[in-house]
């Protein structure tokens, strides 16, 4: 069984420090875009879960310059990084960051790259928003620097696609995943566990899918109810079950079994706003979540890719 430096999962940190060499941070930031399920294209009030600030809650405030983004969020590190030696992600992360004019992406994208601390560039994006002129530009800037995209998948089940609002089938995944890696891109996926109306079992099949896929990272991502969203709306009208951190931590552990020993597991909980967040509040606890996590590991003897050894 592989060791990722004392953790039994193939971690983004161990990942990083593996490519670059040296510690890396993520630098959230807003490329200004909106989304096809919020301007009217699919829809206007975007996917059901979703707040106003289109999953890039984090992210740093909209700006004309991606270079004073990038300086701001530096600035807030720095007192916790001191003089060590560190590189950077520029992750673009509110809405769909691939959903606008392709010369507005070129100059947005490029002005990071230009960054000498820049190592990388991660893009959240939906799977319906990379036409071929978009997937061209992000092939050619990948070999600048390397390239990530990030696509919100949240479930392979399409009654709980049709309820979250997703706007885009399961096919529109598959062909915008194989697009991606036939140019050499790596994809990482985003999934939501503790869906409303999803199983044990259907949570399991998304990432036994994903994993069987070929995808190259993911991102387990606990369902937060936050207010502002039509979400947290049904909630409070009709209440219904959300995980209990002890649910949680057991699902997410047999997550991280089912996953092949290469994907990186970029995420395995999450933090919704602490103002917004309505459940499970336990939630608010990441390093309470966290330290739970590898408490239970260690007791279970839990390995990445573990399950899958199991059933050859």
């Amino acid at each position: 069984m592989t060791d990722w430096n004392g953790k039994p999962y193939h971690s983004l940190d161990f990942h990083l420090k593996e490519t670059f060499g040296k510690k890396v941070y993520k630098l959230a930031l807003d490329g200004g875009m909106t989304c096809p399920n919020r301007d009217g294209t699919l829809g206007t009030g975007g996917c059901i879960f979703c707040s106003e600030g289109g999953s890039g809650d984090f992210a740093a405030s909209r700006r004309p310059s991606v270079r004073e983004q990038i300086e701001d969020a530096k600035e807030k590190l720095a007192k916790k990084l001191g003089d060590r030696d560190v590189s950077y992600i520029a992750y673009f992360q509110s809405y769909t960051n691939t959903y606008a004019p392709l010369f507005y992406l070129e100059e947005l994208f490029s002005s990071a790259l230009d960054c000498p601390e820049v190592a990388a560039l991660s893009i959240a994006t939906r799977p319906d928003c990379l036409p071929e002129d978009v997937l061209g530009l992000l092939t050619r800037l990948n070999r600048r620097k390397p390239v990530w995209v990030e696509l919100g998948l949240q479930t392979i089940h399409p009654e709980t696609a049709r309820f979250i609002r997703r706007g885009y089938p399961l096919e529109t995944f598959s062909d915008a995943f194989r697009r991606l890696k036939a140019a050499g891109i790596p994809v990482i996926v985003h999934v939501i566990l503790g869906l409303p109306g999803e199983t044990r079992e259907m949570m399991l099949e998304t990432v036994k899918f994903l994993g069987d896929l070929g995808i190259d990272g993911i991102k387990l991502q606990l369902l937060h109810v936050l207010s502002g969203t039509d979400l947290g709306e049904l909630y409070l009208r009709e209440p219904f079950p959300v995980m209990a951190l002890e649910e949680y931590l057991d699902l997410v552990i047999d997550c991280i079994a089912l996953l092949p020993p290469e994907v990186v597991i970029h995420r395995i909980t999450g933090d919704g706003p602490k103002r917004l967040l309505i459940a499970p509040l336990w939630s608010a606890n990441k390093r309470l979540v966290l330290n739970s996590l590898t408490r239970r590991l260690k007791e279970r003897g839990v390995y990445q890719g573990c399950a899958r050894v199991k059933e050859r």
